[in-house]
Parts: structure tokens; sequence; C-alpha cells
């Protein structure tokens, strides 16, 4: 048997594929079909309805009566879902996914970092500098694509949002986490960070624990910038 999971990524990549360019067309009449193809994941129809309506959830697609099933644009479909995102990461879309994740957090980590230099405990202020001194560490002995890397990095951008005083800023530290454990599952993640990437990582968390926003906004932007031309040179 299948998991839930997987049958949604099968419903939503036949979606993908089976959609012509520029257009939304219903796929109503397809969906017999679309269940007898998916026997070779073991779908049944029932569970194929679910999934759909999971899709539908999602604002991915719509469902109407004497129209069927439409397929909507992408614009509209909920894009900071964190499954969405971990979909959207295994497909062939991956790549725009990402850019489009990392010119997110450009804007969103150095305004969280110059807040986190107010607003941050003295407690999230040490573990910040901890987790950006492992990152350097790992970094450094080109173990910046192994799993303790990752583990640093996730704990680092979480606490570094949360720490911002933010209730809306923490609500996107699921997000961020899977775009850091999405680059580093397409293998993206270098084993040698970019030069500078480090040293500003750890340069941001140092002016957020003396307090110094406008230093802890600049560091962060260095650091997403060098990250961001990593993630489009790939």
């Amino acid at each position: 048997m299948r998991s839930p999971r997987h049958i949604h990524s099968c419903i939503y990549f036949i979606l993908r594929i089976r959609r012509p360019p520029r257009s939304t067309p219903s796929i109503r009449r397809r969906q017999r079909q679309m269940c007898i193809r998916d026997s070779d994941y073991g779908v049944s129809r029932t569970t194929a309805r679910e999934a759909v309506r999971v899709l539908e959830s999602l604002s991915m697609v719509q469902s109407r009566r004497r129209v069927g099933i439409t397929v909507l644009p992408r614009a509209d479909w909920r894009g900071l879902d964190v499954q969405l995102i971990r979909w959207t990461l295994a497909g062939p879309l991956h790549r725009q996914q990402l850019v489009e994740l990392m010119e997110l957090r450009a804007a969103l980590d150095p305004a969280a970092a110059a807040l986190a230099a107010v607003r941050a405990s003295d407690a999230q202020r040490v573990a910040l500098v901890e987790h950006a001194t492992e990152l350097h560490r790992l970094g450094s002995a080109a173990r910046g694509d192994s799993a303790e890397y990752l583990a640093a990095d996730i704990r680092f951008h979480t606490l570094l949002l949360v720490a911002s005083g933010n209730v809306l800023y923490g609500e996107l530290a699921a997000p961020v986490r899977e775009i850091l454990q999405g680059r580093h599952e397409l293998g993206l993640t270098p084993a040698v960070p970019a030069a500078g990437t480090l040293d500003a990582h750890l340069a941001a968390a140092r002016a957020i624990a003396a307090g110094e926003g406008g230093a802890a906004r600049e560091h962060s932007r260095t650091h997403l910038s060098l990250v961001s031309d990593e993630v489009e040179g790939a």
C-alpha cells in the first residue's frame, strides 16, 4: 500500500503533466482515465477523489457542477503550504520554487535579524551564536552538505524568525525549513559554502547578540545574497 502522501503526490504530478500550457482545462471526463492509469500506484477511485479534495484545499484545483475539476493557475495556489512546497521541490519546477523561496528569504531574514537584535532574549542570542559557530565549523571542514550542517542551519533560521518577536515571522519558520531541507535533498547544498557565507552568518549572529540591529540586517543581507547566487548558479 502506498502512503497518502505518495498518492497525493502522484495525483498532483498527473494533473501538472496533463495541463496544456496557458490553459486550465476541465478534467471531469478524464477522471476515470486518471484512476485507471493510477492503478500502477495502487490508487482507487475513492483515493483519487480524496487526493483531489486535498488539492482543492490547497487552491490547486476547483470542482464545479457541470464543469468538473479545473486546474487553477499556479498563482492561485497556497504557495507557503509546507506540503505544496515539498511536492513542488520534488517535481520539475523545483529550481523555480527554490529561487522564489530564496527571494522571500532575502526580504525576510534581514528584517528578522534586525528585530532579533532588539527583541531576542539572552538565551536566544547565545543560541544563535552557537548555531552559527557550528555552521562555520562544519562548513570550513567541507561538511556543508552533511545532515549535521542541515540540522544546524534549520535550528539557526528557525530561532532567528522566532527571536524576531514577530508572531507572523515565526509562522514562516516551517516554509523556511522546507526550503533548507529541499535544497539539501536535491543535492544543491555545496560541501564547501561559497566564500563569505559562513563569515556573514556568524557576523549576523554576533551582531544580534550585541544588539546591533543595523549590522545584523546588513550581515544577514550579505549572507542571503551569497546563498541566492549559489542557488541560481547550481
